[in-house]
């Protein structure tokens, strides 16, 4: 319900002289005067557009001077009841009484809602939308057309009179200008009609005058002021704001000689958008500015607004709502130094603030290009003191919950990445890394995946933004691909702004961006360029507070120089002020300028020369300050202020810092710290040193710290010393003494890199390192040389570069003195040879490594060889219990890498020799038994549980159960520690191998996934997606839904291709298969596999039986499932879950083939899943019950039949085993149809095609559709 309004209609001539009066009783209150001028501004703009919108013409009835003239008009003056508003804001609309048409001026009610009542009080401006009664005529001439018959010239001159009096409330001095508006004296040149002059003698009188400190004389002394100027500045003697006049003045140069001169108006629509312009920003625009005769004045940018680029805005707004909604997106946005990209990202942070959202920013400088992760985990670092700052006890209490339960055990992975999660509990405080505990690129990766799975949703979307990520190389792109391209519940919109001018076509940035595509990311591309004329006009015109009409000349010269670059525009600018062609007349109280000399003076139109020109005329100790935070790249911490203060050089460091904010050229950066106020300025800066000094100065920079900061903790100040000392490296050639100094740093600073999970980092250091020692260093440098070709390794690893780690791992291997110095690098060449898929290689190097332990290995273990070593064994082994596990003593260091070596040719050998795992399963748990039990003993534990529970040889599944859970409750008990680089190894052998036996398939797949995350997290790929193979395996197995797994499967293959993990996604692209086929009828089209990748025989053999016997093809099925059951080794995983399906297939085809082998394979099935039920119910009854129900009905025990077919569905029901519910109600409903009980077949008919619904096989339900109709025919 609308407010009612008190509105009335007051004639013009008498609403001024009640203006006037308040006028002049406020004459001391600042601000009530401007309230006036606002309302006075209101009704111009009123009777603007009312004369613009009417008919241009004269209707025959009043001529012109009629209908332009104060008595035709009345204001509609009206104040809503019970609603806010302010003394200026009461003028309602205007009536034009000669042709009876009201105007009505609203302000848009949405306005209200976007300021603050504190704001609407401080804020004068308006918004005003006018509308017309009656409208415009049909015919008439459309808002906006000029006309040419020389009525709007007459008639702006005639609203200059009607103008005056309005502000003035006296009448227009016709005696003075009448004349002059007739066309008398009219061989004057017009006004700001610029005379050309030679600029050399104009430019002089320019400097002469201002050198006088006569700061508001003419540039131009050959111009004269006109009669209309004159008249403009007796109106603001009168106390008129200079706009105003200025309005009326231009108003009445309307038409002189008929020419449109200088600034004078040629339409009122060109005036209505100028009065709409004063009412906009009145105090831009229409007051006077208050400026003391010595006061300093500036040009009064609107720094916060983007001109120009609404588009852009839209394009980035658009993609955050769409992240808000739940999945990530990225924009890469090129442009030159100086376009504004930076500023157009950070214009959308309020808005990610408002809906809660986090905003991460980290700037690149071709400085920090020497440590490009550090980029990317400062910006997540920030997030933990955001989530700090904005959320109370309670809610951090539950991010911490949550982060505790993604990251178990893990949780030192994060404290050692982001010291700032330690801000969210005090349970993330981490004095140190665990021992033996390595991240690697891979892990760092997953780490932070999974961190912003965690702390990212629609709720608390991140906003990523990355600038000049030119400066970037692929590691660091690759970690935020692996971020953004999460399908699990990362919630991420990525920013990078880049130079694209500075980059060339082979840059990681496109290669960037085609990895986000391939991933399905949402990803935009666009570029920046100048802005267009009008929008750097309308950026002018805001700055000097001038119409954009007066603007326009000066803006299409600085276009001409800038190109529109906005950076520059503002450099450019200010070199005008500086050099005096662009100044502000306290006379005129308006800034002014020669059009002329500006236009023919050699003005550089390169931005880099304007800064240069600007920086060389500053005083030497300040261009210093600049050059040495130049050095640092375009921020500098307040810690290395702090140690710069302390040398002698630079005790007066703060002191020059404060000139430098003065000055504008650096500014506080939020943290204490100080940064450049735009890349330009910090080049600038930069080349203040000649070229051939740089080196030079960062040395000696370099040196001068490192003096300082000796002994000291120093934190990251410690990379800036090294990379200030390494740019100067030149300079030490012929100093032995100081190169090896300088090694030793750059170890120093690469460790520091490497615990800090920084590997990029720490590899340019080592570089340097090695780069440093002298030609016999091995002989001279034994130890130094032996530590850091192993951080050199360790680094190389860390960071994928593998073929880099082995041979510096080789190198320590040749030249250490005796095999003790060898056995870390031994260790970890073993691991680089798995991870290179070298398993021969691997496996030989442990195994010559055990001999010269002492260890004597056979060449070849048998069937009965392992019988008597497993009989030995158990006895060893004897009734072991958690209790005397946890009291078992802890092994010495030489057993301990003989188990360290045992453990990886296990590993090996399940895989490679597979004949051989027994041999060395039993010798690591008869090692451990005798001489004490280490992390790498609880592999081989499991080894030999997996043994008892899967080879028929000594099968023994009671006890490899019973052993497997002491194992994994030793683990929890975190006897040694986390354990976290075996965590997705041991949850492969239990979980994979062992614990389906005795624990339900859903807890196995729990545990699986977790072992996939821990792997990622320790850069355990192997073992990772071994788990996610038997998870996706047990997920099928136990009737998760297929439309749910499919797409976990496609998880799993991203995951797989991003690590290049080729063997492990050939045989994940066969389960992908298997559900795609058991989802749908339709073609499948196998995606590429990777030349190299092997299948094995019996992976095929287990996905052909799966499929063949849903979609009952009995035959196949039975080829298929035979291969698996006739196979001795290698395929034990396969046999429990294939037997059940290959018995219930048998049962078809035995109606096809009849033969005793045929017959006794349900029986010997179903003795199997009753000892397997023995020891799990959950898994194993259901089976049980079904083969029963199958075999009752196969030999006529119909009622036998019908009570196991009903327990068979009631215990896959209590397992949740939903395919094979489906199952049994199928079989019970063919059961059923065979004995003639059509309805009792029809209904389970039914439940077995709501079950496989549910299960999310179509080709399932369509089958069972097809039985349904061929019984209702």
């Amino acid at each position: 319900m609308m407010a009612e309004s008190t509105d009335s209609l007051v004639p013009l001539r008498s609403w001024i002289k009640d203006e006037a009066k308040k006028l002049n009783n406020c004459q001391n209150d600042r601000r009530k005067k401007k309230e006036v001028i606002v309302r006075l501004t209101t009704v111009a703009y009123g009777i603007a557009e009312i004369l613009k919108l009417v008919n241009s013409r004269p209707n025959g009835k009043h001529s012109l001077e009629e209908e332009v003239q104060i008595d035709n008009f009345c204001v509609h003056v009206g104040r809503e009841a019970d609603s806010f508003q302010h003394p200026w804001d009461d003028i309602n609309g205007i009536r034009m009484i000669s042709t009876g048409s009201s105007l009505t001026m609203l302000e848009p009610s949405y306005l209200s809602c976007l300021l603050s009542e504190e704001e609407k009080d401080g804020q004068m401006g308006r918004y005003l939308e006018v509308e017309l009664e009656p409208s415009i005529v049909e015919g008439s001439p459309s808002e906006g057309t000029v006309s040419t018959d020389g009525n709007d010239n007459r008639r702006c001159q005639l609203f200059a009179r009607l103008l005056y009096e309005l502000f003035s409330h006296q009448p227009f001095p016709d005696e003075d200008v009448c004349t002059r508006i007739n066309g008398d004296n009219c061989s004057r040149e017009p006004a700001h009609k610029k005379t050309k002059v030679d600029h050399l003698s104009s430019r002089k009188e320019l400097m002469l005058s201002r050198a006088r400190g006569d700061f508001d004389n003419k540039a131009d002394s050959t111009q004269t002021d006109s009669t209309f100027q004159v008249f403009a500045r007796k109106m603001q003697e009168l106390g008129i704001p200079v706009s105003i006049c200025l309005m009326t003045q231009n108003l009445l140069e309307s038409g002189l000689n008929g020419d449109k001169a200088g600034d004078a108006y040629n339409s009122l629509r060109v005036l209505s958008e100028d009065l709409h312009l004063l009412l906009l920003d009145p105090e831009r625009f229409l007051f006077d500015k208050e400026v003391g005769e010595h006061d300093n004045t500036d040009l009064l940018y609107r720094k916060e607004k983007l001109y120009g680029r609404d588009r852009e805005e839209s394009l980035i707004t658009d993609a955050f709502c769409r992240v808000s909604r739940g999945k990530s997106e990225a924009i890469l946005i090129g442009g030159f130094s100086g376009s504004g990209k930076s500023k157009l990202v950070n214009s959308l942070r309020d808005r990610v603030d408002a809906v809660g959202g986090y905003v991460l920013t980290y700037k690149y400088d071709d400085i920090s290009k020497e440590k490009p992760l550090f980029g990317v985990v400062s910006a997540l670092n920030q997030l933990c003191a955001i989530i700090k700052e904005r959320n109370t006890s309670k809610g951090l209490l539950a991010i911490t919950n949550k982060l505790k339960n993604a990251f178990g055990d893990d949780y030192w992975l994060l404290a050692s990445l982001l010291p700032n999660i330690s801000l969210l509990s005090f349970d993330f405080i981490v004095n140190e890394k665990p021992a033996s505990e390595t991240i690697n690129l891979r892990s760092l990766c997953c780490t932070l995946v999974r961190f912003v799975r965690v702390l990212s949703s629609p709720v608390h979307p991140i906003m990523l933004f990355l600038d000049d990520v030119q400066w970037a190389d692929d590691t660091a792109l690759d970690v935020i691909h692996s971020i953004i391209s999460d399908t699990r519940g990362s919630c991420m919109f990525f920013v990078g702004t880049y130079r694209d001018n500075e980059v060339l076509s082979n840059h990681a940035i496109y290669n960037f961006v085609e990895k986000l595509e391939a991933s399905n990311v949402p990803t935009k591309k666009f570029s920046l360029t100048g802005l267009n004329q009008e929008d750097l006009n309308t950026m002018i015109s805001d700055a000097l507070c001038l119409y954009p009409r007066i603007c326009k000349p000066l803006s299409d010269i600085v276009f001409q120089k800038t190109k529109g670059n906005p950076f520059f525009v503002l450099e450019f600018m200010q070199s005008l002020c500086t050099r005096g062609l662009l100044w502000y007349n306290r006379q005129q109280k308006r800034w002014v300028w020669n059009e002329s000399i500006i236009r023919s003076e050699e003005i550089t139109d390169n931005v880099k020369y304007l800064l240069a020109s600007k920086l060389n005329g500053l005083p030497g100790n300040l261009q210093g300050v600049l050059k040495v935070l130049a050095c640092f790249g375009t921020s500098t911490s307040e810690q290395l202020i702090g140690y710069l203060s302390e040398t002698i050089e630079y005790s007066a460091i703060r002191k020059q810092l404060d000139d430098a904010i003065s000055g504008g050229f650096i500014e506080k950066d939020g943290k204490g710290g100080f940064k450049f106020v735009h890349d330009k300025v910090r080049e600038a800066a930069y080349n203040l040193i000649p070229t051939s000094d740089k080196n030079q100065f960062h040395y000696d920079l370099g040196k001068l710290l490192h003096a300082t900061c000796k002994g000291k903790e120093v934190g990251d100040v410690q990379f800036v010393i090294v990379s200030q000392i390494n740019r100067g490296l030149q300079l030490i050639e012929s100093h032995p003494s100081l190169r090896m100094e300088i090694a030793e740093l750059n170890m120093k600073a690469g460790n520091v890199g490497l615990d800090r999970s920084d590997f990029v980092t720490a590899n340019s250091y080592f570089s340097v390192s090695l780069s440093l020692l002298p030609e016999d260093h091995w002989n001279s440098m034994y130890t130094f040389c032996r530590s850091l070709y192993f951080s050199v390794a360790k680094a190389a690893y860390s960071s994928a570069n593998l073929e880099k780690a082995q041979k510096a791992l080789q190198k320590i291997i040749d030249e250490s003195k005796c095999l003790n110095e060898k056995l870390d690098a031994l260790h970890l060449l073993v691991t680089v040879l798995v991870e290179r898929d070298a398993q021969e290689q691997a496996f030989t190097t442990s195994f010559e490594v055990l001999l010269q332990l002492g260890e004597t290995i056979p060449d070849s273990f048998d069937k009965r060889d392992a019988r008597a070593m497993v009989k030995k064994t158990s006895k060893i082994l004897g009734d072991i219990s958690e209790e005397s596990m946890s009291k078992m003593k802890e092994v010495d260091k030489k057993t301990e890498y003989i188990l360290m070596f045992y453990n990886h040719i296990s590993g090996v050998a399940f895989f490679a020799k597979p004949a051989m795992v027994p041999y060395f399963s039993c010798r690591m748990m008869q090692l451990s038994m005798e001489s004490g039990i280490s992390k790498y003993s609880i592999g081989s534990f499991l080894n030999y549980a997996g043994m008892l529970c899967n080879n028929k040889v000594f099968r023994n599944i009671e006890g490899g159960c019973r052993l497997g859970r002491i194992v994994m409750k030793t683990v929890s008990s975190k006897r040694f520690g986390s354990s976290s680089d075996q965590k997705a190894k041991l949850c492969f052998q239990y979980y994979a191998l062992i614990a389906y036996y005795s624990e339900p398939f859903q807890h196995c797949r729990d545990m699986l996934r977790e072992g996939v995350e821990a792997g990622l997290g320790t850069g355990d790929v192997r073992y990772s997606f071994l788990n996610a193979l038997n998870s996706i395996r047990l997920g099928l197995l136990s009737g998760k839904n297929l439309q749910d797994l499919l797409k976990e499967t496609e998880y799993y293959l991203s995951m797989m291709c991003k690590q290049k993990e080729n063997q492990t996604k050939a045989l994940m692209l066969m389960f992908h298969e298997t559900i795609s086929l058991l989802i749908s009828n339709s073609e499948y089209t196998a995606p590429t596999i990777a030349t190299g990748s092997i299948i094995p025989p019996l992976q095929h053999c287990f996905h052909k039986a799966l499929q063949s016997f849903f979609k009952s093809r009995s035959e196949r099925c039975n080829h298929f499932a035979e291969k698996i059951m006739q196979a001795a080794e290698g395929g034990r995983q396969h046999h429990i879950f294939i037997t059940f399906y290959y018995a219930l297939n048998s049962f078809k085809v035995a109606e096809i083939v009849h033969t005793k082998k045929i017959n006794a394979v349900p029986d010997q099935a179903l003795s199997a899943f009753r000892a397997a039920a023995e020891h799990s119910k959950d898994n194993f009854q259901n089976k049980v019950e079904l083969l029963e129900a199958e075999l009752y009905n196969r030999d006529g025990e119909y009622d036998k039949a019908k009570a196991s077919y009903a327990a068979a569905i009631a215990s896959a029901r209590l397992s949740k085993f939903i395919h094979e519910e489906g199952l049994a109600c199928e079989k019970a409903a063919l059961h059923h149809k065979k004995i003639g009980e059509t309805s009792e077949a029809l209904n389970y008919f039914t439940k077995a095609q709501e079950c496989y619904k549910k299960w999310g096989s179509q080709v399932k339900a369509d089958e069972i559709e097809r039985q349904i109709e061929l019984m209702q025919m």
